[in-house]
């Protein structure tokens, strides 16, 4: 079953038997690191493979905001925009977890992984 967008709702369905067996993987996308796990076993899922991208993103940002942090002034900044990605991180495992490829607020429209 092809992905369809749905301008309605903004966001891509997912064919419903493969949201089910790759929602674990799809949920680890989110948490840190661990989104090396659906990368390298569920290339052929185009639902984890969507959540691994969303998850390589918010990844990119995490770094990104750490190295941040060890400058002085811009570290207090950047230790509480922390809390973009975390709330991003858990409106993406939502998402995974419900079956859905619904794009995060303001990185939905980035792909890294094709």
């Amino acid at each position: 079953m092809p992905e369809e967008f749905d301008p309605l709702f903004d966001n891509l369905s997912a064919d419903p038997m493969d949201a089910e067996k790759n929602k674990v993987v799809a949920i680890l996308a989110y948490l840190g690191l661990l989104v090396i796990v659906p990368i390298l076993t569920a290339r052929e899922s185009r639902f984890a493979m969507y959540h691994a991208n969303q998850g390589l993103i918010l990844l990119i940002i995490w770094v990104g905001l750490w190295f941040i942090s060890f400058i002085p002034i811009l570290g207090l900044i950047a230790i509480i925009a922390w809390i973009v990605p975390i709330v991003f991180s858990i409106m993406g495992i939502i998402n995974a977890l419900n079956g859905k490829m619904k794009p995060l607020p303001l990185l939905g429209h980035l792909q890294i992984i094709k």
